[in-house]
């Protein structure tokens, strides 16, 4: 225990350490990852703030603002604390074998249910229970907002983990950690109009989940991938999904026109 709790001040304590900074901001390799996190945190997040946004919607206008507020501070918390203990965690090799794992099926249960095609049924998500547990035990408002922290802290396993996927280097976390509620509350409708106009970056997304989950895997087995050749592979991920996006659109074109000629 006395070592996790050194680790996680050890952690925090690099974040007030300039000359790490400086380094960090001078090297192009780690802009690039920088822009990595950014742009995963908001394809993630995009969906997950939409889910938070219909889990509030039974709340007066004023109050949904409040539920939203209290989650994110409760996110804040969440992830403040398992940054500091995931540097420490992910010196075990188990640690790594179950978060690659975790991450691999959030991939491979995307691909899963957009085969079925479960996520264009209806074309809604459902919101929270009302007569739930949560609910019957706190009360409307404050089982709502004990509804946002789980699910806040759900979303915040997903986002740490894959920051630890990408690099084990501190700054990399702590990044991704302010980043991820960032993009939640922030920005995700920008995410979310963007993924309306490029579906396919959607499936990115978790093609991405699924690289890092791989890279985390080969990491147990000594097996390190240089950041650059990562950052490589990345940009060739979304070079291809821009390309896949254009064909598509073409291949509709084509379609639509056929129609109008019949």
């Amino acid at each position: 225990m006395a070592d996790i709790l050194q680790g996680f001040v050890d952690t925090y304590v690099q974040f007030f350490n300039w000359d790490m900074w400086v380094e960090v901001l001078t090297d192009p390799v780690s802009w690039g990852l920088i822009g990595t996190l950014v742009i995963l945190e908001g394809l993630l997040s995009a969906d997950n703030a939409l889910v938070l946004a219909v889990m509030v919607k039974h709340l007066p206008e004023k109050q949904r603002k409040r539920a939203l507020f209290y989650g994110l501070l409760g996110a804040y918390a969440f992830r403040f604390i398992a940054i500091g203990v995931g540097v420490y965690l992910i010196e075990f090799w188990w640690v790594k074998v179950i978060g690659a794992g975790y991450l691999a099926w959030l991939a491979i249960k995307y691909f899963i249910e957009k085969k079925k095609g479960e996520s264009q049924e209806n074309g809604e998500v459902a919101g929270i229970n009302q007569s739930g547990l949560l609910i019957r035990l706190f009360g409307t408002f404050w089982g709502t907002v004990a509804a946002v922290e789980l699910m806040d802290i759900a979303f915040s396993v997903d986002s740490v983990l894959a920051a630890l996927g990408i690099s084990e280097e501190v700054w990399v976390l702590l990044l991704g950690g302010m980043l991820g509620v960032l993009m939640m509350r922030g920005v995700a409708g920008v995410f979310l109009r963007l993924i309306e106009r490029i579906p396919e970056l959607e499936t990115t997304a978790y093609i991405l989940i699924f690289i890092i989950s791989a890279k985390m895997l080969a990491g147990v087995f000594g097996i390190h991938i240089e950041h650059a050749y990562f950052f490589i592979l990345l940009l060739i991920t979304f070079t291809a999904t821009f390309v896949v996006h254009y064909l598509n659109k073409k291949k509709a074109e084509v379609n639509g026109q056929q129609k109008n000629v019949q």
